[in-house]
């Protein structure tokens, strides 16, 4: 007799769920759909705090072997580096004691013709001593992360700085942490203007290469190699007058109606992790009074994330 032939009942349908290529699809919609609703209407900002909090001790406890060891090291630094470090800075002192004492000569002279033309003083903002804990996650992007949050009265939109300059701006600020931009980061801008001929530009940074650039400037510009930028204060973050690059290069170019400008940054984050946070300014001019404009017409409100004005280079 012929062998029984087994029958084996075909599988179901839908046994095996929707396709890969439909699962990539779907979650991939979400994914999008998710990142727009946090990047135009803000819904997920309370989450993502939510979740920085939740996640503060189990960083706390990653960082504490970093943490330890950078305290042993600053503990059993050597007896010569620090006689010579001390040598060094008794001679700063005396040599920014006479500096001082002109300085005062001249902020007298400043006060009184600030006096006469009616105008107030400048106040001196209140500052905050932050310490880094790590870089920032994403390796595309120039931040870093400090001890600092809300919880201490830090918001998004302050200025940070260092004992040589601007080192950036608070862009999130979580409940006991804060995220710093840096002004070498692609997406933040930083008005400035030239210490030697006060002419204002926009300093915009390159990314991985560490280093700032000044778009958008022809090329007869009154720019030099060797020309510092301080920030011009236009923009109600920065202060006036603080250090923020040097210029390193000038490249004027025929076929081209731009210069080429490449500044490299005073201030930095990579021999110190102390730096300290500015507080707000205030947007109003002494004696109460709203800044020049239509005060019929309410100011528009920009995220603090949202630090470039300009159009984005062709």
């Amino acid at each position: 007799m012929p062998p029984s032939i087994e029958h084996h009942q075909p599988p179901a349908f839908f046994v095996r769920g929707p396709s890969p290529l439909a699962r990539l699809v779907f979650f991939a919609a979400v994914s999008m759909a998710a990142m727009v609703a946090d990047a135009r209407l803000h819904y997920l900002t309370e989450v993502r705090q939510g979740f920085a909090a939740l996640l503060y001790p189990l960083e706390a406890v990653a960082n504490a072997p970093v943490v330890l060891y950078h305290r042993v090291q600053d503990y059993f630094v050597a007896q010569s580096d620090l006689t010579r470090d001390n040598r060094a800075m008794h001679q700063l002192v005396l040599q920014q004691g006479s500096e001082l004492q002109r300085f005062r000569t001249v902020q007298a002279e400043n006060e009184h013709l600030r006096g006469l033309l009616g105008a107030s003083s400048v106040l001196m903002q209140s500052t905050k001593l932050a310490e880094i804990l790590h870089l920032g996650r994403d390796p595309f992007t120039r931040k870093v992360i400090v001890n600092l949050g809300t919880q201490q009265g830090v918001a998004a939109g302050q200025a940070v700085v260092d004992d040589l300059g601007v080192i950036g701006q608070v862009t999130r600020a979580y409940p006991f942490s804060s995220e710093v931009t840096l002004i070498t980061d692609k997406e933040l801008a930083v008005p400035v203007q030239v210490e030697r001929n006060s002419l204002r530009a926009i300093a915009f940074g390159l990314g991985e290469s560490g280093a700032l650039e000044l778009p958008y400037l022809p090329v007869n510009v009154d720019i030099r190699e060797g020309d510092m930028l301080v920030t011009s204060g236009i923009d109600g973050v920065y202060p006036v007058g603080l250090a923020v690059a040097k210029v390193m290069r000038v490249e004027r170019n025929v076929d081209s109606p731009f210069a080429h400008i490449v500044c490299k940054p005073i201030g930095g984050t990579e021999s110190h992790r102390q730096v300290l946070i500015l507080a707000a300014q205030d947007s109003t001019l002494p004696g109460g009074e709203p800044e020049t404009g239509d005060e019929q017409t309410p100011k528009k409100k920009t995220h603090p994330q949202n630090t470039r004005h300009v159009p984005h280079k062709p």
